[in-house]
């Protein structure tokens, strides 16, 4: 007879205790199903969380489970509404082991007629819970993959023209919020390998790879947020700027770009011009400042404009944060 297991649960977020659990549900049953449920505890959604174990473990049935019962209890009507839900959901298919770690695990089983698993219910194994992962992630990141933990982490990105004050404001919020921050890896590479102040055609499509690997380092440390220093998109300018064009995998890296950070803050060009060596003068700071902005509205990507000084600037990302929730919806509030 096959050995088909099943487990259920909101997994917000998926910690190592859970898949301490799908583990070893995998190592006892021939397959396994796992069902996510639509909850209101995260605002992380559904579909996010059950890619989370679909990327992890890819022989896994995911079912998401968009209108099952919602709560969380032992009281009988509401373990009766939940195994009918499952069982209907199975459409007959007989489960032989179901996985938990909690006291539902009782119920669902004499339901679905098959052995009850409680793995790890003491959390002795994986000392942790969704819950004291949601209250403070960065304190118990160990217990979290890293695949689930780039997604609990708000990514925030500064864009604008040469001299514009990125760098700045990004190392200056990470050390406010005791968190990480990703410097402009082309400005690096540009300063070690441009000749005669060019770098070649080929080169746009290692800056934008090497800067998101450094984007990618720093998020698995970072406190809540991460502040980053320009993205492929003005790399993407930059090309442009250079060569009158864009390699392909840069353009497809700036696409995806759109959708890569939660919050997009354009500088302004309204502080004095720092001219080093390195940098092509005010007024074409200007004109880039103009591209820029005319980029993103192309591309559709809501942005937040930051003027004033060093303070008034800080002060504006303070307000936005203070009000954003990531998953949200809110950019009706945050009009310039």
């Amino acid at each position: 007879m096959k050995k088909l297991g099943l487990t259920l649960g909101k997994f917000a977020p998926l910690h190592k205790g859970h898949q301490f659990m799908i583990e070893t549900a995998l190592q006892e049953v021939d397959e396994l199903i796992v069902v996510i449920y639509e909850t209101t505890v995260t605002r992380v959604p559904l579909s996010i969380r059950a890619n989370w174990i679909r990327k992890l473990y890819p022989a896994v049935r995911v079912i998401e489970a968009w209108d099952g019962p919602d709560g969380y209890s032992n009281d009988r009507e509401h373990e009766i509404r939940e195994e009918q839900y499952i069982l209907g959901l199975l459409k007959g298919e007989q489960v032989t082991h179901f996985y938990s770690s909690e006291f539902y695990g009782e119920h669902m089983s004499i339901a679905l007629g098959a052995l009850d698993r409680r793995v790890d219910e003491a959390r002795e194994r994986v000392p942790v819970s969704a819950t004291m992962v949601r209250s403070d992630p960065y304190k118990y990141r160990e217990f979290v993959s890293e695949v689930v933990y780039r997604d609990l982490i708000t990514k925030v990105v500064f864009v604008g023209a040469m001299s514009t004050g990125k760098s700045t404001i990004t190392e200056a919020l990470a050390q406010r919020y005791h968190t990480t921050f990703a410097s402009e890896y082309g400005r690096d590479y540009w300063t070690e390998h441009q000749v005669d102040r060019r770098i070649s055609f080929e080169a746009f499509d290692e800056i934008a790879v090497g800067h998101i690997e450094r984007e990618e380092r720093a998020l698995l440390e970072a406190n809540r947020y991460l502040f980053v220093d320009t993205n492929a998109i003005t790399t993407y300018m930059f090309a442009l700027d250079y060569h009158g064009r864009a390699p392909e995998r840069l353009t497809r890296i700036a696409l995806e770009n759109a959708q890569r950070y939660d919050l997009f803050f354009l500088c302004d060009d309204d502080i004095p011009y720092e001219d080093t060596w390195d940098r092509s003068g005010d007024q074409k700071r200007h004109i880039f400042h103009k591209q820029i902005i005319a980029d993103l509205k192309d591309r559709r990507i809501p942005f937040i404009t930051l003027r004033g000084n060093l303070e008034e600037r800080i002060h504006k990302v303070e307000e936005v944060l203070a009000k954003f929730e990531p998953y949200g919806n809110f950019f009706g509030e945050l009009k310039d």
